[in-house]
């Protein structure tokens, strides 16, 4: 009855750097085992000596009771080899130990300023009261400090910062919330905030003044430098926006509490927890209009928050509704926020496309042209990790851009297989992903690898999460456009298989991948442009596909793009390329006198020299483009017939819409060989027809997008007739478009489908690199034979 067992546990998932030691000591020792706990490299193992009735509650506490930032995938249990039987007398946690086993290595992501620190931040008794670098084993740094695993102090750029007396016994103390925890730091042994010569508080006045006082300033966050602003002030934002070459695309704003956040956006329980939870991410709102609160919400809003929150100015997120909200991140976030007493635009540290800084003297560099002045700090930042981007749909949170709080956790492919592989991505919205043993890691957005910078931070990156994962590719899946660099590397990397996957089916087996589809499904893959199997590019394709494969069974009517490139920049150039040159699928073109509503407002050498590309097919891709079509309908509308950021016109046209209801406008499908087309010069034409009748344009805007949706939904009634699986996976950037997306899946699902779009992984390209890899890893698995 009191015989005693030892056992040897191994614990893998995100279990460094998310206070897991910590938790097993207080654990045993709290049953009454004796034994040791330890980090090898990116696992957790303990050895525990003790009843079996107590290892057993042991190994259910692990599993069912962790830390809030930890998960726990798998643990292994055995018998303990003499090696490491403990030695009687209570639980210890060891020193780490390295390169041993490298398998299934997770990097802990950052996480925000948990409450416990920030009672601490704001409590002037505290030791560190105001100190911005406060931390624990609950929130703080991590992704963007660790150097090297085992994840130790010692082994994070915070190894510059020797503790003092103090903060080393709180990280010897098992009873402490920071016993191990890595980041620790206070104002007496951790980094200092500066400002030119001015350090700690006084470089924090004197970031605040010139906030205060309308100008722009340099904050070196977690990931990167950041640019922060006053949200209120319309000439502050403007001066932004003109520095940072950023002319209208929207900004995002940090406020200090929730209460805040509800003065100015619509908020429901999804929304608040995406807000609130230890990730901080960026989350789409709906703003509110000015005026629309009740005297009991503002009062409340006052109580909570101080004092009435100030409204935005319109050039936060121009002709949109659509505002983006995030709460701090950080304990200098909060200082700024509660000493400047109003929501602040905290926006990437770069210029227009170009990766944001890490580097101090890059910083200076780059940022020196925006900044009136740099609030800096002299801990290094390792990792380049932007905001991530949400949003809400159907109760569900949709990642929107992968990034800090999220990446590079890792995330299960449906089919494993023993060879490690890497997704080389996209052009746009890059990211690249590891993939070995059925787990991939995304690793962090990056951007449009066409800037040199970029794709500089892109291998860079790569090297760094490579090492740190311990994954050297022997696969490399890459996209079928040779002009991409991302396909460009992908060929020069040493690799013993190369996979290319073609775009669209990467944007649908990402979505099938991420719910964990093995089996055949039906996808939909609205986006801009991809190259197609048949040479020309595509971008509204209906596929039925699994993970190794598809088959092409319906797509959009094509259209050339005059000037290839300048037809995404300028949508007007879009609309006279469906006008004009349309693939002939049998509806006649819209009469002269419509199309003069077009380009009577156009430039009239610009139409005659669109007119004779498209006429003699000079530079006149063809593309099948659900999100060129967008761009085209925003321009017969009046809503953008230039663009200065990828999706704006699409924007544009579906914030005119909003929430208005509209009958669909006409539209036909055609039968071609064994595909179903979609022929979009009815709709377009009935467009000019309803701007020529003077309906307006929110609700011709409401009917577009409607009547995409009964194509899509046509489109796969016929594939499933034809016995296309009823499992519908929707993928591609057009499915960013909240109301699209809304529209087809409530019309799918009427016909019985189930329905399934991205959530953690983003839809638009910056999923691509993980579809890849889903599709690399099923192919290399059916390969060895494995189901």
């Amino acid at each position: 009855m009191n015989a005693q067992v030892t056992r040897h546990i191994e614990v893998f998932g995100r279990v460094q750097g998310v206070g897991f030691r910590p938790f097993v000591h207080r654990t045993a020792n709290a049953l009454g085992l004796d034994g040791w706990v330890r980090n090898v490299d990116g696992h957790v193992e303990l050895t525990a000596h003790g009843r079996p009735s107590a290892l057993r509650d042991l190994v259910t506490e692990i599993r069912d009771q962790a830390p809030p930032l930890a998960a726990v995938h798998r643990i292994r249990v055995r018998d303990a080899p003499t090696a490491h039987r403990p030695i009687r007398g209570g639980f210890t946690v060891l020193t780490s130990l390295a390169g041993r086993d490298v398998a299934q290595r997770e990097i802990p992501p950052d996480a925000a300023t948990c409450e416990a620190c920030l009672r601490e931040l704001f409590d002037p008794a505290d030791r560190r009261y105001r100190y911005p670098f406060v931390n624990c084993t609950d929130c703080g740094p991590r992704a963007t400090v660790i150097e090297a695993l085992p994840y130790d102090r010692a082994r994070t750029t915070m190894r510059r910062f020797p503790l003092c007396a103090s903060c080393a016994a709180e990280y010897a103390d098992p009873g402490d919330r920071r016993f191990h925890a890595e980041p620790l730091a206070c104002p007496a042994c951790g980094p200092r905030l500066a400002w030119d010569a001015l350090t700690g508080e006084e470089a924090l006045q004197a970031a605040v003044r010139t906030v205060a006082t309308g100008g722009i300033v340099a904050v070196k966050g977690l990931g990167g430098y950041q640019l922060v602003c006053d949200a209120t002030d319309p000439v502050a934002v403007a001066e932004l926006r003109r520095r940072k070459h950023r002319p209208v695309k929207p900004l995002a704003v940090m406020v200090p509490d929730l209460a805040s956040a509800r003065r100015l956006a619509h908020i429901g329980p999804t929304e608040q927890d995406a807000l609130t939870s230890p990730q901080r991410p960026v989350v789409l709102l709906t703003a509110r209009r000015r005026g629309t609160r009740s005297d009991s919400s503002c009062a409340q809003d006052r109580h909570d928050s101080g004092r009435a929150l100030l409204p935005l100015a319109p050039e936060v997120h121009p002709g949109t509704r659509t505002a983006g909200l995030f709460l701090p991140t950080t304990g200098l976030h909060h200082l700024l926020l509660r000493e400047l007493e109003r929501p602040l635009v905290v926006t990437s540290g770069n210029l227009a496309e170009e990766p944001t800084a890490t580097d101090d003297a890059e910083a200076l560099r780059a940022l020196g042209p925006v900044a009136d002045g740099f609030l800096t700090h002299d801990r290094p930042i390792r990792a380049r990790y932007d905001d991530s981007v949400v949003r809400t749909v159907r109760g569900s949170v949709q990642t929107l851009r992968r990034a800090r709080g999220y990446a590079p956790e890792p995330l299960s492919v449906p089919v494993d297989t023993d060879v490690s592989l890497v997704g080389a991505g996209a052009q746009l919205k890059h990211t690249f992903t590891l993939a070995e043993h059925g787990r991939a890691h995304i690793g962090p957005h990056t951007g449009d690898l066409a800037d040199a910078a970029t794709y500089d931070a892109f291998r860079s990156t790569y090297a760094d999460l490579t090492r740190l994962t311990a994954i050297r590719p022997r696969a490399v899946a890459h996209d079928l456009h040779p002009g991409y660099l991302s396909t460009q590397w992908a060929r020069n990397l040493p690799a013993e298989h190369r996979l290319a996957v073609q775009h669209h089916h990467a944007h649908v087996a990402a979505v099938a991948a991420e719910h964990g589809l093995r089996g055949p499904f039906l996808g939909v893959a609205y986006d801009g442009l991809g190259l197609g199997a048949d040479g020309t590019l595509w971008g509204g394709e209906i596929l039925v596909a699994d993970l190794t494969g598809y088959r092409r069974v319906g797509r959009f009517g094509r259209a050339p793009l005059p000037g290839a490139e300048a037809a995404v920049r300028h949508p007007a150039r879009m609309a006279l390329g469906y006008l004009d040159g349309a693939e002939p699928l049998g509806a006649p073109r819209p009469a002269p006198e419509l199309t003069r509503l077009l380009t009577d407002r156009l430039d009239p050498h610009e139409v005659r020299t669109v007119r004779t590309l498209v006429r003699r097919d000079v530079n006149c891709p063809q593309a099948s483009s659900a999100g060129r079509l967008f761009d085209a309908a925003a321009s017969l509308l009046g809503l953008g017939d230039t663009v200065s950021y990828e999706g704006q016109a699409a924007i544009a046209l579906e914030n005119a819409a909003g929430t208005r209801r509209a009958a669909a406008l006409p539209w036909r499908l055609t039968h071609i060989g064994k595909m179903w087309v979609y022929d979009p010069t009815p709709t377009l034409t009935a467009l000019l027809q309803g701007l020529a009748d003077g309906r307006g344009v929110p609700r011709l805007a409401a009917a577009f997008h409607l009547t995409v949706a009964e194509v899509t939904a046509a489109l796969v009634e016929r594939a499933v007739a034809d016995g296309a699986p009823r499992t519908v996976c929707l993928g591609g950037g057009c499915f960013q478009n909240r109301r699209l997306l809304a529209d087809v899946g409530r019309l799918l699902r009427a016909q019985g489908l189930r329905v399934l779009t991205g959530a953690a992984v983003p839809v638009s390209d910056g999923g691509i690199s993980y579809g890849q890899a889903a599709v690399a890893s099923a192919l290399l698995g059916r390969q060895e034979g494995k189901r």
